[in-house]
This record gives structure tokens, sequence and C-alpha cells, in this order.
């Protein structure tokens, strides 16, 4: 082919001082040209085609393949190739031109084949969240290892193609540079095993709300990385959290939450000690009129009845039968109409825990506890069912004579001025 291209241009009147400069300048340019054309075809032509079909299938990894450019960076293959087989055929191959057009070609094909593998990587890990239920293998951190992997081998052959040296004379020379390597590496390393450990007791997965405290992470996790995990918060920021402290620091994983369908109402309302009273007569009266305390007040009032019976067989104590009686209170018939109240609330889960309990008074007055499980774990619609049944409570304690405690403020003083 160089001498076909030297016989025209020789008839076009190019002179022998300049023939075979020009005749190399023309291979060049023609190589070029076709490997260009080439590309052209397969980009616009070829792949526009393909992308139709694509589109219009029914199969969805097809789709990843056009998403990550698997398609478009396989296209780029075929002007190194095409420039590959064609600089022997169009150029001399004793010539410098055609030794530096060949190596050209072998190094940017190495590196292409290289992008191709890493978006077919790409490809492999979003068909696997796409499909997988439970994602507990850490694909991110070995996709990322085999990427590292992958273009550190790559490097290796493209050195090895400049200095014409075999690539096991390169990798021979790693084996002193061993102790570097892990000092450079050491949070790659660490995260590797971290994603192992991670994977293997199945700690965390794409997709989990996760609490780190130490680092101000309070959200979903978005992708656990080999060196960093993603945690995109509720205010929408994202925090990048070292794989490594995944296992090395404590953490609160709600997952559970989620698989079970409910979420946990622990709350207090601090009643003022100094409205704790028994219940009068005619105060029972009154609650008996609630549905929700006349089982109780009617056990309540047999439990009394027959105490009272005892307490008048006694001949001392007849004298202290008001000191020696039980008595109902208004802070314990409060807490029998809580537990009736969350047991007919169709919010509150019934098959799980349940209950209202005195913790220890304190200063600022006796802390009721209310324990239950709402029966949904979206964030919205429990904090609404949370603030109803608070709403609620807070309204009824007066009607059992009970205050609900807080500091005076600037109104308080104002009405006892």
């Amino acid at each position: 082919m160089n001498e076909l291209i030297s016989i025209w241009l020789s008839e076009q009147g190019i002179s022998l001082k300049y023939l075979a400069s020009s005749a190399t300048a023309v291979g060049i340019g023609v190589i070029l040209l076709i490997s260009s054309l080439s590309y052209y075809v397969a980009k616009y032509q070829v792949l526009g085609l393909m992308n139709k079909v694509i589109i219009n299938s029914k199969n969805t990894w097809d789709d990843a393949l056009m998403e990550h450019g698997v398609l478009s960076r396989m296209a780029l293959l075929l002007p190194f190739v095409l420039m590959l087989f064609l600089t022997p055929l169009i150029l001399e191959t004793t010539s410098i031109a055609s030794t530096l057009l060949i190596l050209l070609s072998k190094v940017l094909l190495t590196f292409q084949i290289s992008r191709c593998i890493s978006a077919l990587l790409n490809v492999s890990r979003s068909i696997y969240k796409e499909s997988a239920k439970q994602r507990f293998l850490p694909l991110s951190a070995i996709i990322q290892i085999i990427k590292l992997a992958l273009y550190l081998v790559t490097s290796i052959i493209i050195v090895s193609l400049i200095i014409d040296r075999s690539p096991v004379y390169l990798l021979s020379g790693l084996g002193a540079l061993t102790a570097v390597l892990l000092l450079v590496f050491q949070d790659t390393i660490k995260g590797l095993v971290a994603s192992i450990q991670i994977s293997a007791n199945r700690m965390v997965v794409a997709g989990d709300w996760v609490e780190l405290p130490k680092y101000g992470a309070d959200g979903d996790v978005l992708e656990i990385g080999l060196s960093t995990v993603k945690i995109e918060n509720f205010d929408k920021t994202i925090t990048t959290v070292p794989t490594y402290a995944l296992i090395s620091d404590s953490f609160k994983n709600w997952r559970n939450m989620y698989h079970t369908g409910a979420r946990r109402i622990k709350r207090t309302v601090i009643i003022d000690i100094a409205s704790i009273d028994f219940c009068s007569t005619e105060k029972i009266n009154q609650l008996t009129n609630a549905y929700l305390l006349q089982d109780y007040l009617s056990d309540k009032k047999q439990e009394l009845a027959l105490s009272e019976e005892d307490n008048n067989s006694d001949e001392i104590a007849q004298s202290f039968t008001s000191l020696n009686s039980r008595q109902l209170t208004n802070i314990g018939t409060f807490r029998a109409y809580i537990t009736k109240y969350l047991q007919q609330n169709s919010h509150i889960r019934d098959d799980l825990t349940c209950m209202v309990r005195q913790l220890t008074a304190t200063q600022t007055g006796l802390p009721l506890e209310i324990y239950c499980f709402a029966n949904t774990t979206d964030w919205s619609a429990y904090e609404t069912i949370q603030a109803d049944i608070f709403d609620h409570l807070f309204a009824i304690a007066p009607q059992f004579d009970l205050r609900v405690f807080q500091h005076p403020s600037g109104h308080d003083w104002q009405k006892n001025s």
C-alpha cells in the first residue's frame, strides 16, 4: 500500500526528495480518516439503531448497558483496532511513524478495554441493586477492588508496551515495594476487611436507616463503598463515613423496626405531685360515666368492699378506718384510663408491649411513661399518632383532678399577682 501511495504521489509531481515523507503523511492521514469514519458509523449509526432496540425492549438489563455507556465505550474500540491493523499495511513497518502509531493504538486499545470492563462492572452492580431482595453482599466494595486491580494491571501493561519489556519483568519488581504499597493502600485494605465483616455479619445494607452520633450521621445508607459509606441525612445532606468506622465504633440500625412494621412510642407525662389525692365518692361516680373505666371501677369497688369488711372485723382498726381502708387514687385511676385508651386505639399494636408505668419522682413531679408501639413506620404518620395520644392525655388530666407539671411562665405570675 505504501508503494501505491508513493507511485500516486510521484504522478502528482512530488519530487523524490519529499516523496517518502509525503507518502508517510498521506498514509497517516488515510489511517486516521478510516478510523474516524469507522467510529462515526459505529457511534451514530449502529449504536443509534441499537439504542432504539434497547428502548423498545422489555428487558431491564440492556437499559443498564446504555445507561452506563458500555456500548459507546465498545464503539471506541473499533478505530483503535483498525489503526493497529491498517498501520503495517499502509506504512512501512520499519518507519518511526509506523512504530509510534502501532504503539499508540496498543496503548489506547488497552486503556479502552479496561474502561469497557469497568462499565460492565457498573452494569452488574446496577442489576444487583435492582434485583436483589437482601443486599448483604458488599458488591460496591468488591467492584472497587476489582477496578483498582484492573487499572493497576492496565498501567503495568501500558508501561511494558512503552519500554518494550514483558509485564512479568515489572511485576517481579513489585515485590520489593510491598511495604510501600501496604502503607499507601492501608485505608483500602481496612475498608475491604470492614466490608467483608459487615457483609458476613449482615450489619448494614444499602437502604438501612442508621445513626452514627460521632459523625453526625442520621439517615439512610446510600452506598457502602470500599473506603467510605455514604449516608443521606433527613435534611438531604450527605455524610461520608469511613467504612471501617462501622466495625470500630458503635451505631444504631433501625432495619428491624421496618421488618416489624411498628415504631416505639416512649414518652412521659409529668404530673404535679401536689395534685395527687384520693378519689372522693363523687369523683368515682363521675368517672364511672367513662366507658373506658367502667370495668376497672367495678372491679375496684368489689375489692374495696371486701377490704372494708376485713377492716370492720378488726376492733382495733375500726377507730382508724380512714387510714387503714384501701382507697382509689386519682393517679392510679388515670393510669388505668391511659392503659385502656391505648388498648382500644386502632393505631397501637396490641401484640407488642403496651404499658403505662411510674418512673422515679423528680423535682419536677411524677413521670408517667407511656410505652407502646404504633402500627406504622412512616415518620409523618407516626408523629401524628403520637401527637394525638398526648393531645388527649394533656386535655383529659384535669378531669382526674391532676395537673400536668410545667415551670411557671409569665402568664402564671400575672394570674397570681
